[in-house]
Protein backbone atom coordinates (compact mmCIF):
# COMPACT_ATOMS: atom_id res chain seq x y z
CA UNK A 1 0.00 0.00 0.00
CA UNK A 2 1.55 3.46 -1.30
CA UNK A 3 1.44 6.47 1.28
CA UNK A 4 -0.85 8.65 -1.02
CA UNK A 5 -3.57 5.72 -0.69
CA UNK A 6 -4.02 6.26 2.89
CA UNK A 7 -4.22 10.38 2.62
CA UNK A 8 -7.27 11.88 2.86
CA UNK A 9 -5.82 14.99 1.52
CA UNK A 10 -2.76 14.63 -1.45
CA UNK A 11 -0.38 16.96 -0.72
CA UNK A 12 2.77 15.78 -2.74
CA UNK A 13 3.99 16.80 -6.28
CA UNK A 14 1.82 19.21 -6.42
CA UNK A 15 2.15 21.55 -9.60
CA UNK A 16 1.85 25.03 -8.17
CA UNK A 17 -0.62 27.60 -9.62
CA UNK A 18 0.60 31.33 -10.64
CA UNK A 19 0.24 33.58 -7.94
CA UNK A 20 -2.60 35.52 -8.92
CA UNK A 21 -5.04 32.35 -9.84
CA UNK A 22 -3.27 30.69 -6.47
CA UNK A 23 -5.55 33.71 -4.78
CA UNK A 24 -7.92 34.09 -6.86
CA UNK A 25 -8.85 30.07 -5.85
CA UNK A 26 -8.14 30.65 -2.45
CA UNK A 27 -10.31 33.98 -2.20
CA UNK A 28 -13.23 32.08 -4.29
CA UNK A 29 -13.15 29.41 -1.44
CA UNK A 30 -13.20 31.55 1.28
CA UNK A 31 -15.92 33.57 -0.36
CA UNK A 32 -17.86 30.36 -0.74
CA UNK A 33 -17.73 29.67 2.92
CA UNK A 34 -19.25 32.72 3.41
CA UNK A 35 -22.20 31.97 1.42
CA UNK A 36 -22.58 28.67 2.50
CA UNK A 37 -20.56 26.38 -0.10
CA UNK A 38 -17.97 24.27 0.30
CA UNK A 39 -14.81 25.71 0.42
CA UNK A 40 -13.39 22.61 -1.81
CA UNK A 41 -16.68 23.27 -3.69
CA UNK A 42 -15.43 26.91 -4.62
CA UNK A 43 -12.12 26.39 -5.17
CA UNK A 44 -12.94 23.23 -7.85
CA UNK A 45 -15.30 26.08 -9.62
CA UNK A 46 -13.06 29.20 -9.38
CA UNK A 47 -10.30 26.84 -10.84
CA UNK A 48 -12.11 25.82 -13.97
CA UNK A 49 -13.54 29.38 -14.00
CA UNK A 50 -10.07 30.47 -14.94
CA UNK A 51 -8.76 27.64 -16.50
CA UNK A 52 -8.11 27.36 -20.26
CA UNK A 53 -8.69 23.51 -21.25
CA UNK A 54 -10.90 21.14 -19.51
CA UNK A 55 -9.44 19.16 -16.60
CA UNK A 56 -10.08 16.11 -14.60
CA UNK A 57 -10.41 15.32 -11.69
CA UNK A 58 -6.91 13.68 -11.14
CA UNK A 59 -5.99 17.45 -12.58
CA UNK A 60 -7.78 18.84 -10.09
CA UNK A 61 -6.77 17.06 -7.18
CA UNK A 62 -3.24 17.27 -7.89
CA UNK A 63 -3.13 21.18 -8.39
CA UNK A 64 -5.28 21.96 -5.68
CA UNK A 65 -4.07 19.27 -3.31
CA UNK A 66 -7.38 18.11 -2.49
CA UNK A 67 -7.78 14.15 -2.12
CA UNK A 68 -9.25 12.60 -5.46
CA UNK A 69 -12.69 11.61 -3.35
CA UNK A 70 -12.96 15.18 -2.10
CA UNK A 71 -12.58 16.22 -5.69
CA UNK A 72 -15.49 13.63 -7.16
CA UNK A 73 -18.13 15.04 -4.25
CA UNK A 74 -17.24 18.96 -5.44
CA UNK A 75 -17.81 18.11 -8.91
CA UNK A 76 -21.24 16.16 -8.71
CA UNK A 77 -22.33 19.30 -6.56
CA UNK A 78 -20.68 21.63 -9.25
CA UNK A 79 -22.97 19.95 -12.21
CA UNK A 80 -26.13 19.77 -9.98
CA UNK A 81 -25.90 23.90 -9.85
CA UNK A 82 -25.13 23.57 -13.78
CA UNK A 83 -21.53 25.72 -12.83
CA UNK A 84 -19.30 22.92 -14.67
CA UNK A 85 -20.11 20.62 -17.58
CA UNK A 86 -18.91 17.65 -18.62
CA UNK A 87 -17.21 16.81 -21.39
CA UNK A 88 -14.74 14.35 -23.43
CA UNK A 89 -11.78 14.41 -26.08
CA UNK A 90 -11.41 12.51 -28.54
CA UNK A 91 -9.40 9.26 -28.19
CA UNK A 92 -9.19 9.54 -23.94
CA UNK A 93 -12.01 7.58 -21.91
CA UNK A 94 -11.47 9.87 -18.57
CA UNK A 95 -14.27 12.72 -17.99
CA UNK A 96 -13.25 16.41 -18.15
CA UNK A 97 -14.72 19.60 -16.65
CA UNK A 98 -14.97 23.03 -17.55
CA UNK A 99 -17.18 25.68 -16.37
CA UNK A 100 -19.63 28.26 -17.47
CA UNK A 101 -17.30 31.07 -18.77
CA UNK A 102 -20.13 33.13 -19.18
CA UNK A 103 -20.16 35.92 -16.32
CA UNK A 104 -23.69 36.58 -16.56
CA UNK A 105 -25.24 33.01 -17.18
CA UNK A 106 -22.60 31.79 -13.91
CA UNK A 107 -24.10 34.15 -11.75
CA UNK A 108 -28.13 33.59 -13.28
CA UNK A 109 -27.99 30.00 -12.59
CA UNK A 110 -26.90 30.65 -8.92
CA UNK A 111 -29.39 33.11 -7.88
CA UNK A 112 -31.78 30.40 -9.82
CA UNK A 113 -30.52 28.25 -7.82
CA UNK A 114 -30.31 29.67 -4.62
CA UNK A 115 -33.79 31.10 -5.30
CA UNK A 116 -35.01 27.34 -5.41
CA UNK A 117 -33.25 26.42 -2.58
CA UNK A 118 -33.64 29.34 -0.16
CA UNK A 119 -37.02 31.58 -1.22
CA UNK A 120 -39.14 28.54 -3.12
CA UNK A 121 -39.85 27.21 0.24
CA UNK A 122 -39.71 29.91 2.08
CA UNK A 123 -42.79 31.31 0.25
CA UNK A 124 -44.37 27.61 0.40
CA UNK A 125 -44.39 27.97 4.43
CA UNK A 126 -45.13 31.78 4.45
CA UNK A 127 -48.56 31.06 2.08
CA UNK A 128 -49.55 28.10 4.48
CA UNK A 129 -48.12 30.24 7.67
CA UNK A 130 -50.87 32.86 6.52
CA UNK A 131 -53.70 30.27 5.32
CA UNK A 132 -53.74 28.47 9.05
CA UNK A 133 -53.32 31.74 10.42
CA UNK A 134 -56.62 32.91 8.67
CA UNK A 135 -58.92 29.97 10.43
CA UNK A 136 -56.94 30.23 14.01
CA UNK A 137 -58.27 32.48 16.95
CA UNK A 138 -55.42 32.34 18.50
CA UNK A 139 -53.52 34.51 16.52
CA UNK A 140 -53.89 38.06 16.92
CA UNK A 141 -55.24 40.07 13.91
CA UNK A 142 -51.63 42.03 14.41
CA UNK A 143 -49.75 38.63 13.86
CA UNK A 144 -51.77 38.19 10.69
CA UNK A 145 -50.95 41.64 9.22
CA UNK A 146 -47.42 40.86 9.70
CA UNK A 147 -47.70 37.47 8.43
CA UNK A 148 -49.45 38.81 5.38
CA UNK A 149 -47.10 41.69 4.52
CA UNK A 150 -44.38 39.63 4.76
CA UNK A 151 -46.12 37.11 2.34
CA UNK A 152 -47.20 40.41 -0.04
CA UNK A 153 -43.15 41.74 0.05
CA UNK A 154 -41.68 38.21 -0.93
CA UNK A 155 -44.04 37.28 -3.36
CA UNK A 156 -43.56 40.98 -4.45
CA UNK A 157 -39.38 40.37 -5.06
CA UNK A 158 -39.69 36.67 -5.96
CA UNK A 159 -42.11 38.10 -8.86
CA UNK A 160 -39.30 40.94 -9.69
CA UNK A 161 -36.59 38.22 -9.51
CA UNK A 162 -38.42 35.99 -12.06
CA UNK A 163 -39.02 39.22 -14.41
CA UNK A 164 -35.23 40.14 -13.94
CA UNK A 165 -34.14 36.61 -14.56
CA UNK A 166 -35.94 35.89 -18.26
CA UNK A 167 -34.62 39.87 -19.62
CA UNK A 168 -32.03 39.30 -22.27
CA UNK A 169 -28.00 39.75 -20.88
CA UNK A 170 -27.99 42.52 -22.69
CA UNK A 171 -31.23 44.70 -21.53
CA UNK A 172 -30.17 43.25 -17.81
CA UNK A 173 -26.32 45.10 -18.18
CA UNK A 174 -27.77 47.92 -19.65
CA UNK A 175 -30.25 48.42 -16.42
CA UNK A 176 -27.34 47.26 -14.03
CA UNK A 177 -25.18 49.80 -15.77
CA UNK A 178 -27.30 52.58 -15.18
CA UNK A 179 -27.51 52.24 -11.33
CA UNK A 180 -29.39 54.73 -9.51
CA UNK A 181 -30.21 56.47 -13.16
CA UNK A 182 -33.10 53.77 -12.29
CA UNK A 183 -34.04 54.87 -9.30
CA UNK A 184 -34.65 58.48 -10.22
CA UNK A 185 -36.31 57.50 -13.01
CA UNK A 186 -38.85 56.00 -11.15
CA UNK A 187 -39.21 58.66 -8.73
CA UNK A 188 -39.35 61.21 -10.52
CA UNK A 189 -42.97 59.38 -12.65
CA UNK A 190 -44.09 59.11 -8.78
CA UNK A 191 -43.55 62.90 -8.32
CA UNK A 192 -45.46 63.38 -11.80
CA UNK A 193 -48.31 61.55 -10.94
CA UNK A 194 -48.85 63.13 -7.76
CA UNK A 195 -48.30 66.53 -9.63
CA UNK A 196 -50.63 65.74 -11.37
CA UNK A 197 -53.52 64.03 -9.19
CA UNK A 198 -53.10 67.71 -7.28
Amino acid sequence: MSDISVMTEITVDRTSLPPAIERFVVHWGEMGTTWSVNRSVAQIHALLYVSDEPMTAEDIADLLGMARSNVSTSLRELLGWSLVRRVHMMGDRRDYYEAEADMFEMVRRIALGRKAREIDPALAVLRACVAEAKSDPRISPAARRRLGAMLGFTETVDKSFNEIMSLPAATLMTLIKMGGAVARLATRGKRQARTRSA
